[in-house]
């Protein structure tokens, strides 16, 4: 089994990628690694709000409309779009200040793509974790067993990250976790324009990434009233864990 582990700085935070493969040797998984640096690479230069000349900015900017930016900028538009059908509006992007920002959204989009790229090179066991949103294909060998296992993935007390409070076990899927980790307080709340406080920290686990990372940020905003959403046939084999940012208890679905 050809293993490789590697850790990038990209999007403001670190992207961590755990790779295995028993058809594949290292210099296949190497390459297969490079091209997901340039393409994380290449999503920074086109999502960043940071970033002057990329097209979230010129849109945020009324520079451009959101029918002459490439192709993946449009789709990832069209995935705002359905997240916030799905979560009632407490996802919105288009309600930040200074124009749209489909921040909430992107890494997960991203982590998946990622994950597929490095499944299509050749690679059998796969984790993209992009800060707290992860892509996970294969599971993981456990060469001391010979067996392969689910990918065993831990929330942490955000108030204290040395303590694990949940683990979730995933063979493939996704799972995204937004709360005041990385960057505190950070999440609008679409509807007063303030600072979100329906959760203090919320994870979705489901099939795809964009909508475990939209809908973890929308039950940020949300908290218990969100679990009516997940009555909607989309969201079917979603599963939420969310803290209660008022009192010490959780609650899932």
């Amino acid at each position: 089994m050809n293993h490789l582990r590697s850790q990038f700085p990209v999007w403001g935070t670190i992207v961590d990628i755990d790779i295995a493969s028993e058809k594949i040797d290292s210099v296949a998984l190497n390459a297969a690694l490079e091209n997901v640096r340039d393409f994380c690479q290449k999503v920074d230069q086109d999502f960043s709000t940071y970033i002057d000349s990329s097209w979230i900015t010129r849109l945020r900017q009324n520079k451009v409309e959101i029918n002459e930016c490439p192709t993946q900028v449009q789709e990832v538009w069209q995935l705002c779009l359905q997240a916030k059908h799905l979560s009632d509006g407490a996802f919105d992007p288009w309600s930040v200040q200074g124009g749209f920002d489909p921040s909430g959204l992107v890494k997960g989009w991203a982590a998946d793509i990622c994950a597929d790229m490095l499944v299509a090179a050749g690679a059998e066991h796969v984790q993209v974790n992009a800060a707290g949103d992860l892509a996970l294909r294969g599971g993981w060998f456990d060469q001391s067993v010979g067996a392969i296992k689910p990918w065993k993935i831990g929330v942490v007390n955000p108030d204290n990250k040395q303590e694990i409070l949940k683990i979730f076990e995933i063979t493939d899927g996704a799972i995204a976790t937004s709360g005041t980790y990385e960057r505190g307080a950070h999440i609008t709340d679409p509807y007063t324009g303030m600072i979100a406080i329906g959760a203090k920290s919320a994870t979705v686990v489901g099939p795809l990434g964009w909508l475990c990372d939209g809908l973890a940020t929308g039950l940020m905003v949300a908290g218990e009233d969100a679990a009516q959403w997940f009555g909607q046939a989309e969201l079917a084999g979603y599963q939420v864990w969310v803290i209660d940012r008022h009192q010490s208890s959780a609650w899932s679905i």
